[in-house]
């Protein structure tokens, strides 16, 4: 039975502050004055709805005059088979304080808090996307709220506009879910004297969300509460360095979900096309578009048994052949050029004479005269179309039904452009750890350091060309530990992986388990003909999507094209990699703790030593917990070398 759906405050009665609105916007001036005061406090009224006057700016160089904080509050209830939820939602802003105290900027969030929960036992779950410059509106109304837009994927039934439905996956009955915009995305905006451009950055950003995570779980008198991350796309890499950040600042964290991350930019090689290097990790995703459309030779029954085969061939056979043949200066052998062609749809003299076929190169060639899209290789468009297929149908649903349910539903009215994609990702420092792309699978291994039960969920689509599963798994397997370091779930689709109806309700049912710390069953075959809702041909929906025209330039400030750095930042890293080809020589462990030890030596200073209360006010409480769990006296102190000594015979244990 699908999901039924009451309001305690209706969509009707949210309407009736639109006068209040128009009025309060008229007479507002732009962000108010005093910069990092006491934030400003919109009306809110009787029915739970928020009026923000505010103007809200996602350029680089804007700031509000003025904190702003409160959200509207609205109590509703999903009705899922003969269970009722009762919730809380929150929308609006939550000022987040930089060390001094002084507000840094107001971060836009919806919450979701099931209502009559223990706060101390009640999981708390915060989501974001990536870009950077990405709001958070695709998790938000894509993957496990209360409410999601019926996509369809890969086939949506009908044309878009799509409709806005109760969700039947929502994970609000396991956990409560905060959904969280970056600054210059959605209404989030620094405050002066800091900028927007302030936050654009590997290490920026990461640090603000750690502080956002930490304001809101104090508002919420949430401290105690087990705490995962749920990052997409550039919010893997965001996620390695928060979790590590969080951890170090004394948040302990439950676990961490990895929803198609690009963890180590210098490692996909979609970022860099045109420069041989290993691309094993697309080979995979190749064969699964190659199966869908009808080009894999023979045809294959049961797609992750598929996707096992190719994962072994990239490894044992292509990879080596690839290293041989760019060593030597030749194309690929015969067989092995005909083996490829036989798993990947594209010819044997493309794969000779390319050797390394890029992501750009694969989506062009796999059917004549068409393109694929990068975001899910199952849809595809003419080889004429501007955009991306596989997710330019959605964009305008997404822009849509978002406004429409901040203002009627959630009760959040506001008259400034709610931005989707802004343009962080043009000015974004890429930069981290002393290298110009982030590699971030450091930060990950620091944060499982500082806490060893730190449990980490992968999830992706086998026909992700953006963030391929297998390059995750790659990825992943660098971990101390290895395979055992986190457990890692595919799925039919794509980047987007939730927007297929089916997958959803195989991950929904995946994070409940692994919520509740149960492990994840053996995933049945998926049969190919099942995925493709036993069509012919690739879906029709790729022809229909809606024009970029019909966009507003202000919310979609940037194409779809994650992951993607600009060229000085990829000029960089070539760069880097010729002059420094083995700076990353050194074990995962190894640069784990390094990162560890910079964080602390920044401290310590001079000193080179931590008490609990000088850790604590560094924002150091790992160092504190430390000193507590060995016993020590309280005037006692550690170096960087005993605390990470101290957490390695932790771990041991």
């Amino acid at each position: 039975m699908p999901p039924e759906r009451s309001a305690g405050s209706t969509p009707a009665s949210g309407w009736r502050a639109l006068p209040a609105l128009a009025l309060a916007l008229a007479l507002a001036a732009c962000g108010g004055g005093g910069g990092g005061g006491a934030p400003t406090e919109p009306a809110t009224t009787d029915a739970g709805t928020r009026v923000d006057p505010t103007v809200y700016s996602s350029a680089g160089s804007a700031a509000l005059a003025q904190a702003v904080e409160g959200t509207s509050m609205r109590r509703l209830q999903l009705a899922m088979g003969p269970r009722t939820l009762s919730y809380t939602e929150r929308a609006g802003h939550v000022a987040v304080p930089d060390a001094s105290g002084r507000t840094q900027a107001s971060v836009f969030h919806v919450s979701y808090m099931l209502e009559g929960m223990a706060a101390t036992q009640r999981p708390v779950m915060f989501f974001y996307n990536g870009g950077p410059g990405s709001a958070t509106v695709w998790l938000h109304l894509g993957s496990f709220g209360p409410r999601r837009i019926a996509v369809g994927t890969p086939v949506p039934p009908a044309p878009p506009p799509y409709p806005l439905v109760d969700n039947a996956e929502t994970l609000l009955d396991a956990a409560d879910l905060v959904f969280v915009d970056a600054v210059g995305a959605g209404y989030s905006q620094a405050v002066s004297p800091y900028t927007n451009q302030s936050f654009w950055g590997v290490d920026a950003d990461a640090a603000l969300f750690r502080d956002f995570v930490r304001r809101w779980l104090a508002q919420n008198g949430r401290e105690a509460a087990p705490k995962y991350l749920y990052g997409e796309s550039y919010g893997g890499p965001r996620t390695a360095v928060l979790a590590s950040l969080l951890e170090t600042a004394g948040v302990r964290l439950a676990g961490v979900v990895l929803q198609s991350p690009a963890l180590d930019y210098n490692g996909n090689c979609g970022l860099d096309d045109g420069t041989p290097t290993d691309c094993r990790g697309y080979l995979p995703s190749y064969g699964a578009a190659a199966e869908y459309h009808h080009r894999a030779q023979p045809a294959q029954p049961d797609l992750p048994a598929y996707m096992d085969l190719l994962r072994g061939y990239a490894a044992d056979t292509y990879q080596p052949a690839v290293d041989t043949a760019l060593q030597n200066g030749q194309p690929l052998s015969a067989t092995v050029a005909a083996q490829l062609a036989d798993y990947t749809g594209l010819s044997a003299a493309l794969w000779q004479a390319q050797r390394v076929v890029w992501p750009g190169i694969f989506m062009g060639n796999l059917l004549p005269g068409r393109r694929l899209g990068r975001y899910d290789a199952r849809f595809s468009a003419p080889s004429t179309s501007q955009s991306d297929p596989s997710i330019a149908h959605i964009d305008a649903s997404f822009y849509q039904r978002l406004n429409e349910y901040l203002r009627q539903e959630l009760g959040f009215q506001n008259a400034s452009t709610y931005v989707m994609l802004g343009s962080a990702i043009e000015t974004w420092n890429f930069s981290h750890a002393g290298r110009a792309l982030p590699d971030t699978l450091p930060d990950l291994a620091a944060a499982r350091l500082l806490n060893p039960q730190l449990r980490v969920l992968a999830m992706s689509g086998y026909h992700d060309l953006a963030t391929p599963f297998h390059q995750t798994e790659i990825d992943l397997a660098r971990l101390p530990g290895g395979a055992a370091a986190s457990v890692v779930r595919n799925y039919a689709g794509g980047h987007m992986s939730y927007l297929d109806d089916d997958t959803r309700r195989q991950q929904r049912a995946d994070l409940g388990r692994w919520l509740a710390g149960l492990p994840l069953t053996d995933m049945a075959a998926q049969p190919v003909a099942e995925a493709r809702r036993a069509l012919a041909a690739p879906p029709a929906a790729a022809d229909t999507a809606t024009p970029a025209a019909a966009l507003p330039a202000a919310a979609f400030q940037t194409p779809h094209r994650g992951p993607w750095v600009p060229p000085a930042a990829r000029a960089a890293a070539r760069l880097e990699a010729s002059a420094q080809p083995a700076q990353q020589a050194q074990s995962l462990q190894a640069q784990a703790e390094a990162r560890l030890r910079v964080r602390f030596e920044a401290a310590a200073g001079p000193a080179g030593r931590l008490t609990r209360d000088q850790a604590r006010a560094a924002g150091m409480a790992a160092v504190a917990r430390a000193l507590d769990e060995q016993g020590a006296p309280p005037q006692a102190s550690l170096s960087a070398a005993e605390w990470l000594a101290h957490l390695r015979a932790v771990r041991a244990r």
